[in-house]
């Protein structure tokens, strides 16, 4: 596991030039929020990504120190050496000189660094020089019994659930994060757009089950994204949308205080479109005014109507900042995951259609035809999906379809997950049965027998 640690800044430099290092801007997304405020999470920035940075080093087994051949030796280099020497003396440092992109030249840029104490290695990201031997190093530096260790646990691993939190941004996705783990994985902070990759933390529930949470970045719109000019707003909601595509259950976390906005819809349109689990998780509940036992159902209702979308996804209300009622979402995401991996039998399936069928049935078309259902079976799990055989699948409008979908869920289920529907045409074999006509008995005989070894050799 390879971890990209925030740039370790010095407490020498001064608030404006933190602010241009991290590309942090005090107005896009920040409306509403005090100047003092601002200026107090700018402040705060560097040693919060300081503190994530000092976290990822504890944990490691190897570290990769990267400085700038270009820029040469700084003082901001030498504080980090002595920071690493005093403290983690017994973890394996590779000292990485990077930008040396001319293998000549890259000798004398690396003989500044020997100062530090450490055996610096010229590389080169750009052009991939030298980056062969950092890797030879890097697995040098690892004992084999801890890596094979690691790979044994691998294997004997089960699935792993992963678990995306997704919203706007400043809807308190790193602060449920920060909540559910216990400690400080993800920065948070009122600046708009801190989390800016999609970040994983392996965690386990209270029953022992593991998940993979994913903190992802904020996602606004695509005019406002943009127009504000940032290549790494893009990347960052590029890569949020990548989350969803490889998680399992998706926690749409919207601000109880605020409106729901079509960006909302248009994320909720994308959980349903991947087909993956979802829950609406409401947060910062507690700054609903004068709430009672009505409140929630009265809130419940607005966003039913406003996501309609995500009608079978269960909702849960919570507070990030205190941790209320947080468990909350791992129970209803390991809820979610498991309806998303549950089989239902071909005979109770088909019991749930022919009653549907026999509530309401099929509609005729102007010509007399019938939509007719033969059987049902479930092809696939993770997102539950239904195949109907049917006489003609055009027989069968939009809104039977969603009658159907709607009745499977009354009668079985599937609460937190898309259904998939599928509608398949039987023509050819109601061609094969019928292929005797009026009056030729022994004909439709042939036609029945030359069915029945067909289906014999398919069984």
């Amino acid at each position: 596991m390879v971890v990209d640690t925030g740039g370790v800044i010095t407490v020498s430099k001064s608030k404006n030039e933190v602010m241009e290092e991290l590309a942090i801007t005090t107005t896009i997304g920040m409306e509403g929020i005090p100047l003092a405020s601002r200026e107090a999470a700018v402040a705060r920035m560097p040693s919060m990504i300081e503190r994530q940075a000092t976290a990822a080093v504890e944990e490691s087994s190897a570290i990769i120190f990267l400085v700038d051949g270009q820029a040469g030796l700084t003082a901001a280099d030498v504080e980090i050496a002595d920071w690493l020497r005093k403290h983690y003396s017994h973890k394996f440092v590779i000292l990485a000189v990077n930008k040396c992109e001319s293998p000549k030249k890259g000798i004398m840029q690396v003989s500044d660094f020997w100062t530090l104490g450490f055996s610096p290695l010229p590389i080169s990201a750009l052009s991939g020089t030298g980056t062969g031997e950092l890797l030879d190093l890097v697995c040098s530096g690892l004992a084999k019994a801890e890596v094979s260790e690691d790979l044994h646990e691998e294997q004997d691993e089960d699935y792993v659930p992963a678990i995306s939190i997704v919203g706007r941004p400043n809807v308190g996705k790193s602060s449920i994060l920060n909540a559910l783990v216990g400690e400080d994985r993800t920065i948070v902070s009122p600046i708009s757009g801190t989390t800016r990759d999609a970040i994983d933390t392996e965690f386990t529930g209270p029953d022992g089950q593991k998940f993979r949470l994913i903190d992802t970045a904020g996602i606004r719109k695509r005019a406002a994204v943009a127009s504000s000019g940032s290549t790494t707003e893009a990347l960052s909601v590029n890569r949020a949308f990548r989350a969803i595509r490889r998680s399992d259950v998706v926690a749409l976390v919207i601000e109880a205080m605020a409106c729901i906005t079509e960006q909302d819809f248009k994320i909720a349109e994308r959980i349903e479109k991947e087909g993956k689990g979802c829950l609406i998780v409401v947060n910062k509940w507690d700054t609903i005014p004068n709430k009672n036992q009505q409140s929630a159902v009265y809130y419940e209702q607005d966003v039913r109507e406003k996501l309609r979308i995500l009608q079978w996804a269960p909702i849960v209300y919570a507070t990030a900042i205190s941790g209320h009622s947080v468990d909350r979402v791992i129970v209803a995401a390991s809820e979610v995951e498991k309806e998303r991996s549950r089989r239902l039998s071909t005979a109770t399936l088909n019991q749930v259609v022919q009653e549907a069928l026999a509530f309401k049935s099929p509609p005729r078309t102007r010509g007399g035809k019938r939509g007719r259902i033969y059987y049902c079976t479930q092809a696939a799990i993770r997102p539950p999906t239904f195949v109907f055989f049917v006489n003609d699948a055009n027989l069968f409008p939009e809104t039977y379809r969603r009658y159907m979908e709607k009745q499977l869920r009354k009668d079985a289920g599937f609460p937190g997950t898309p259904i998939r529907l599928l509608w398949r045409n039987r023509r050819k074999m109601g061609k094969m049965d019928g292929g005797g006509g009026k009056g030729s008995g022994g004909r439709a005989q042939l036609s029945l027998k030359s069915r029945g070894r067909k289906l014999a050799l398919t069984s």
